[in-house]
């Protein structure tokens, strides 16, 4: 096996959690390309992955809204770079409409997608000459790892390896020394898995007197006025200027802890290996939770408001924790 196509084409946390099937695929198989298509808008985080060889990319989404002749022009010059070479497998691990288009349009005799019941959308069977397993019983993450090695002959073991390298920030993130830095992302893309902004207040406050400093990123006019709003009733919190993907990630790179609601950002802070806390309000933490032994977890049932009480719990477990393994491990060394 020479070459292989792997179609997750948004959104950020989709993606980030996808990468460690990278690793599982070079893992069992050393000498093969893997390729990797995505939506422009997110292209850079697979880009980040030290096992992607290529990444193909269009303005997918900028075009549904704009339809714009430059966009389209884009996708058709996407399409000569996605037929420039034949693969020996392709594996949709999207599930959808627009991944199994691009299945379809790649070159390969071997198209795999999951069965019916599993797809977002059931028209994406048309692409497929093979279908994964039945979805396994278990988180969504780990159960594309589990997809992708059922299709290609090998077991996916051990935790998941994100690899992630990302470029170097060009300009300091943080003014001054000293106190390590906190990230809360408050901000979701769904209004009904926002957490209340007074409780965003109470823990901001409760970090600045455990010695933290907070930072507040936004994406959004909107967000913007919720993240002064939370700094208002927090003492020395700042709201960062609105950055670009990767300025967030070098930003959660550089911090000590991230807290946030089911958001890409926060997934992406634990693919960097930051202790993370990510609160759940109406999706599924059994389904597209974190959690890493002492370093990440999730709070909540997704279905009601998790109590402030409860992430100032995960906050010390996965900080508090994180501090005691590593003075133990040190220890150890010496």
């Amino acid at each position: 096996m020479k070459r292989v196509l792997i179609v997750k084409v948004t959104s950020l946390g989709d993606i980030v959690q996808a990468l460690p099937v990278v690793a599982d695929i070079k893992r069992a198989f050393p000498e093969v390309q893997v390729d990797w298509a995505a939506d422009e808008a997110f292209a850079e985080v697979a880009q980040w992955c030290r096992g992607v060889d290529r990444v193909l990319f269009a303005p997918l989404r900028r075009f549904k809204k704009a339809r714009r002749w430059a966009d389209f022009k884009s996708i058709a010059a996407s399409i000569s770079a996605l037929r420039a070479c034949r693969y020996d497998y392709i594996l949709d691990i999207h599930g959808v409409y627009k991944s199994a288009i691009i299945a379809f349009l790649a070159r390969s005799s071997r198209r795999i997608g999951y069965q019916s019941q599993d797809l977002g959308e059931r028209g994406a069977a048309f692409a497929y000459t093979g279908r994964f397993g039945p979805r396994p019983r278990c988180n969504a993450w780990h159960g594309m790892r589990i997809s992708a090695g059922e299709a290609l002959g090998y077991e996916a073991e051990g935790p998941a390896v994100y690899n992630l390298h990302l470029p170097e920030p060009v300009r300091p993130l943080f003014r001054g020394e000293g106190a390590p830095v906190a990230a809360l992302f408050h901000a979701t893309s769904k209004d009904d898995k926002k957490w209340p902004v007074t409780h965003w207040m109470v823990v901001g406050r409760e970090l600045t007197q455990r010695g933290f400093r907070v930072v507040l990123p936004w994406g959004s006019e909107t967000e913007r006025v919720v993240a002064e709003q939370i700094a208002a009733q927090v003492s020395g919190a700042a709201v960062l200027s609105r950055m670009s993907v990767t300025e967030i990630a070098q930003m959660i790179d550089a911090c000590a802890l991230v807290v946030g609601t089911d958001t890409g950002f926060v997934h992406l802070a634990h693919a960097l290996q930051k202790p993370t806390v990510m609160i759940f309000v109406a999706t599924s933490p059994s389904h597209c939770g974190v959690e890493a032994p002492f370093r990440s977890i999730s709070v909540g049932d997704g279905f009601s408001v998790p109590p402030i009480c409860d992430v100032l719990e995960a906050i010390d477990y996965v900080y508090g924790g994180l501090r005691a393994v590593t003075i133990q491990q040190g220890s150890a060394a010496a």
